[in-house]
């Protein structure tokens, strides 16, 4: 596969500049205070589950996920003794099973949610108009990015 980058997607962006500000940001929200005090694996794990709003099969939370097929079994088989989600056999395939999320499961990414909010909106509350219009200008974009890449293969 090549790594290299095909400079026409960078004509009116500097990726480089991106992913360095997509990975601070990231840095600083996923570490914002929340309630909900659960490991970063878990808490991805139910907001995967919650956002993609169909089972999945733990195959395919592996791949999400990128974590051992034994890791995973052992979090849903945690997950699910808590109550936070359910397994159930696949209907298409008598082997397998898909994991569902609880409506408790989808209160803790609510709340999640909520919470950062919460701590965001003093910081947005100081950026200029400016800023916070390149934000809600932005929003479009980094959506249908994170759908791309969800996509992929």
């Amino acid at each position: 596969m090549d790594d290299t980058v095909d400079d026409t997607v960078n004509d009116d962006l500097d990726l480089d500049a991106f992913t360095a500000a997509v990975e601070s940001f990231n840095r600083f929200y996923i570490r914002l205070p929340t309630l909900e005090k659960l490991s970063f694996t878990t808490l991805s794990v139910l907001d995967t589950l919650a956002f993609s709003d169909r089972p999945m099969r733990l195959t395919d939370l592996t791949r999400t996920e990128q974590i051992t097929q034994p890791a995973i079994t052992q979090l849903v088989t945690r997950l699910e003794r808590d109550g936070l989600v359910q397994r159930r056999p696949d209907p298409s395939d008598g082997r397998a099973v898909l994991v569902h999320i609880t409506e408790a499961g989808r209160r803790i990414c609510r709340s999640r949610r909520d919470d950062r909010t919460r701590h965001l909106s003093p910081l947005i509350a100081q950026l200029t108009a400016e800023q916070r219009k390149a934000l809600a200008g932005a929003l479009p974009a980094l959506t249908r990015l994170a759908e791309l890449g969800r996509n992929r293969p």
